[in-house]
């Protein structure tokens, strides 16, 4: 059985990008094998895992996106280069000279990203970052049909090609998916938690679609369980890095899980604030408050279905968010772990 550790070596490599995300569900369906007590999944590939508490009336509701950003194919020009546009949030800048990998009928096709070389860029062009709909892949064929033969075709979906590693054999791993396998490990660590545990909530343990693309696979799973309470695990960017001052991102690296307060989708009522802190204190669980300004998570989504739904979010640290070198440590994954379970077992009513 994997341990949180190595749960993001596993998760981070597999392909996942929006509207793709079947091979980290599977992945999910099998870590969490005997550890739950039903399961099912939508027609959208939303994944559910419960765990039944003593009250079956008291529902608590995870939420942890498997989808990674990426990009998808718009065109194959006569010269069999690949031309594609993102998929989800991206920064132009961090996508030249990368090797990304296309998910085809025939199997993974690589290529790299190309650009215009540095001997004929311009004075004007080097201050500028190049428009991804600009770039194109190339993934070695001299014609359209050959490219064609790789399997490659309009609407698939391509994804960075980098393995994750814990730098130095300390306790930060980089990988190209960390938002949101970070969450994903923590979703599972916490049902395996769960298992032996007896709980007063039953526990919906739910890995959803598609929240790069507009929050779309987190609004079905909050109307279909209405849940007395949800929280949302996701990453959020840390500060403390060269060039970024604390008033920007004011969550530090390494301190502990955060605890979202406000975000640009989400107002977490102040009553479920104050549990979540109260639980940390109680346990002695090192925790931030976080306020996030631009971005949101699923939590957005499940709380505004249905009848409305009480949500807010742990949040992971993350450096270099949105790039194929997202970073996270390890001892912020075992406190949001710790958080979340300590809540459950502390959720005895409806707050």
């Amino acid at each position: 059985m994997a341990s949180l550790k190595d749960s993001m070596i596993e998760l981070d490599p597999i392909f996942g990008v929006s509207g793709d995300e079947e091979k980290v569900a599977g992945y999910i369906r099998e870590a969490l094998a005997g550890k739950y007590d039903e399961y099912y999944a939508d027609p959208l590939g939303n994944q559910f895992f419960i765990k039944k508490g003593i009250n079956s009336n008291l529902k608590v509701m995870l939420a942890a996106h498997m989808d990674e950003i990426g990009f998808v194919v718009i065109h194959i020009d006569e010269k069999g280069f690949v031309y594609f546009v993102p998929v989800g949030m991206h920064d132009s800048r961090v996508v030249i000279s990368q090797i990304l990998v296309i998910n085809t009928s025939k199997g993974f096709v690589k290529g790299i990203t190309g650009s215009r070389p540095a001997h004929i860029v311009t004075a004007e062009e080097e201050k500028k970052g190049v428009p991804i709909e600009q770039l194109h892949l190339d993934v070695g064929t001299s014609s359209k049909d050959e490219t064609l033969e790789l399997g490659v075709k309009v609407g698939d979906y391509i994804a960075f090609d980098r393995k994750g590693e814990y730098l130095n054999g300390g306790k930060v791993f980089t990988g190209k998916a960390v938002d949101n396998r970070a969450g994903c490990a923590v979703l599972i660590e916490v049902m395996k938690r769960l298992h032996t545990k007896n709980i007063m909530p039953t526990v919906y343990g739910v890995a959803t679609v598609q929240e790069e693309v507009g929050l779309r696979g987190a609004g079905p799973v909050g109307f279909q369980v209405q849940p007395d309470v949800a929280l949302a695990i996701d990453v959020t960017p840390a500060g403390g890095t060269p060039g970024i001052n604390d008033r920007e991102l004011p969550i530090e690296f390494g301190a502990g899980t955060a605890i979202k307060c406000y975000d640009a989708g989400l107002t977490v009522p102040k009553k479920l604030v104050n549990r979540l802190v109260e639980v940390a204190e109680k346990n002695q669980i090192p925790y931030q408050r976080e306020v996030l300004l631009k971005g949101s998570t699923d939590g957005k989504a499940i709380s505004l279905s249905g009848n409305g739904v009480l949500t807010g979010c742990i949040s992971i640290p993350s450096r270099y968010i949105h790039s194929a070198v997202g970073s996270i440590h390890l001892d912020d994954l075992e406190h949001s772990v710790q958080l979340i379970v300590a809540f459950i077992e502390g959720f005895t009513e409806k707050i």
